[in-house]
């Protein structure tokens, strides 16, 4: 079994100090609470400070909490409130369509899916919960490069996988389908990911109308598409579902 790495247990339990009691202590109430020497708990210290993580009193010299922790615990809880607002409207969609759904928002370059709904039959299906998908052939993927400029940015900044022959992979075209999901409101990825796969998802935005995630249904394409083109009643359903996510989390006009 590999060993834990101390330094990083020291600064776990700092953090945790600092976070608990007093709001702000001092170097030697660090030190002697963690049983460290002084130099010890300094250098660590010094590393969780640049890193925006502590902050020190200039008065005082005493440290506490600093912003990036309350940056990232937010970010937490954006996500975990967007996962508990969708459960019940995807779990309705999943059901209504036959097919399964997928909760996905803006991670490290592309989409992590943080909510994945079976297709409502008995046929086996594995969780994706967890799992990354491409920003720039997914319809989730899409959905958040044309309504999230950092996604944007991420998305034609790099290279663009060709994954199957019909992957749009030059930037004015994949520009022209960003402007196309922003007039229609929605995305489709038909084949572009997944051979014999089709999905299509619509954005959803929070009280700010800033976008903070994507709803999708992805299935096999003769059930998801009629002639080539996506079920219209499925892209309604979806952009209903979305919709109803974006009013319970405090958007208007959606």
């Amino acid at each position: 079994m590999a060993k834990n790495i101390q330094s990083l247990e020291r600064a776990a339990a700092m953090l945790r100090l600092l976070a608990g009691g007093e709001r702000r202590l001092g170097l030697s109430d660090i030190a002697s609470s963690l049983d460290l020497a002084k130099g010890t708990a300094h250098g660590i210290l010094r590393t969780l400070q640049a890193e925006g993580f502590v902050e020190q009193d200039p008065a005082s010299g005493r440290y506490q909490l600093g912003a990036e922790l309350l940056r990232l615990g937010n970010s937490y809880l954006d996500v975990h409130e967007l996962r508990a607002r969708a459960l019940v409207w995807t779990d309705d969609l999943a059901r209504s369509s036959g097919e399964s759904v997928h909760l996905g928002v803006l991670h490290q370059h592309g989409v992590l899916v943080v909510h994945h709904v079976f297709r409502p039959d008995d046929s086996r299906q594995v969780l994706e919960v967890g799992a990354m998908q491409p920003l720039h052939s997914t319809a989730l993927g899409k959905v958040l490069a044309a309504y999230d400029p950092v996604a944007h940015t991420e998305a034609v900044e790099v290279e663009r996988k060709a994954f199957t022959p019909a992957t749009v992979t030059a930037l004015d075209a994949f520009e022209a389908l960003l402007d196309l999901t922003r007039a229609k409101g929605w995305a489709a990825d038909v084949e572009e990911t997944w051979e014999g796969v089709a999905s299509v998802a619509a954005p959803i935005h929070d009280r700010r109308r800033m976008p903070v995630g994507a709803i999708a249904i992805t299935g096999a394409v003769e059930r998801v598409c009629d002639g080539g083109e996506l079920r219209s009643e499925l892209v309604a359903a979806v952009r209903d579902c979305a919709r109803a996510v974006s009013r319970d989390l405090g958007a208007s006009r959606f």
